[in-house]
């Protein structure tokens, strides 16, 4: 039987629902998988870690764990496309996503609250969760996901009915790039971004200046106040740096909800999109990323009268031996 998902894909792609179970699919030379054809083609970066690094990524969890006792810990390790939208017949491409999941949330701390998002976007997989052009999910699955993460905290959370709809069109992302193939071009899709309404919420942030291959901070700004959500016009294939304006910085969010909790998020650039979705559910919200951050977390997380902290990264980051690395780091370096 064809997943849900698929099938949609398949009729999407112009194919009989008799003949659903051959939707093309080939791998580029750059290792990518392109899906279906025609404007709904979808190109997936297919997932192949080893699952012995599961142990260093719950590991680092961990350590937050016994670092910040009195704080609430929770990991959210986030599917990527191919987990959905992967045909049977390219499965020997790929490895099985919930299995990794599990190799994680295994090791973790029975003080961890393990989030799993599988279950809640299959269920909204028909939907578009993730771009058909880019790696990142899609700010809809970024929703859910922070949906789910919220009645795991127990903390409010605002439908999506409270936030206005924000459309780029004719957007291509970055899988042009990491394909290689000119038919992910001529697929261009809308980018579609969710701002909220009837809350209040102030923004500043560290920018860093990053080396010339992205990989250590050359200097930072100091403290800056700016715009949590940034425009990007028709065409743009920056869409998705809507959210902070990217990746190197340290953001802090201060909201007019007023109930105590305070949230650190430690994410990579898929945790970018869940910010937004927290500002009626948290009163102050610090993202670092896993990749660029220079002071103590823990003198971080004190400063700031951190409550609970969330690993948000998706499941390639997860398994990179550098982002564990990175977050035991942060513990122990000084700036």
């Amino acid at each position: 039987m064809m997943h849900r998902p698929l099938l949609l894909l398949a009729l999407l792609c112009g194919f009989n629902v008799a003949v659903a179970q051959e939707i093309p699919v080939r791998k580029t030379a750059s290792g990518m998988l392109i899906i279906g054809r025609g404007d709904s083609l979808r190109a997936v970066s297919p997932f192949s870690e080893s699952h012995e690094r599961a142990i260093d990524y719950a590991e680092a969890v961990n350590a937050y764990q016994r670092t910040f006792p009195h704080a609430r810990i929770f990991c959210m390790v986030i599917p990527t496309a191919v987990a959905f939208y992967c045909p049977e017949s390219a499965e020997q491409w790929t490895q099985n996503q919930p299995m990794a999941e599990r190799q994680i949330y295994d090791h973790l701390s029975e003080s961890v609250v393990s989030v799993s998002l599988f279950d809640t976007l299959q269920a909204h997989a028909n939907e578009p969760i993730y771009s058909r052009t880019d790696h990142h999910w899609a700010p809809l699955g970024a929703f859910y996901a922070a949906r789910t993460f919220a009645a795991a905290a127990g903390v409010p959370f605002a439908d999506l009915s409270a936030y206005d709809a924000h459309v780029v069109h004719h957007y291509v992302g970055t899988m042009a790039k990491f394909a290689r193939d000119l038919s992910v071009r001529n697929a261009p899709e809308d980018f579609v971004y969710y701002t909220p309404r009837d809350v209040e919420y102030r923004t500043t942030y560290v920018r860093y200046t990053l080396s010339r291959g992205r990989r250590s901070v050359v200097s930072e700004s100091d403290e800056q106040e700016g715009p949590f959500f940034y425009d990007y016009p028709d065409g743009s294939s920056s869409a998705y740096l809507c959210f902070m304006h990217g990746d190197d910085c340290v953001t802090t969010v201060q909201t007019s909800t007023h109930n105590g909790r305070r949230l650190l998020i430690l994410k990579d650039s898929f945790g970018n999109a869940l910010p937004g979705y927290l500002f009626h559910s948290f009163e102050e919200i610090c993202v670092v990323d896993c990749r660029y951050f220079t002071q103590n977390i823990i003198d971080f997380a004190t400063a700031h009268s951190i409550t609970d902290i969330l690993f948000a990264n998706n499941i390639s980051h997860a398994y990179a031996p550098a982002t564990a690395s990175m977050y035991q780091t942060y513990l122990i370096q000084q700036r």
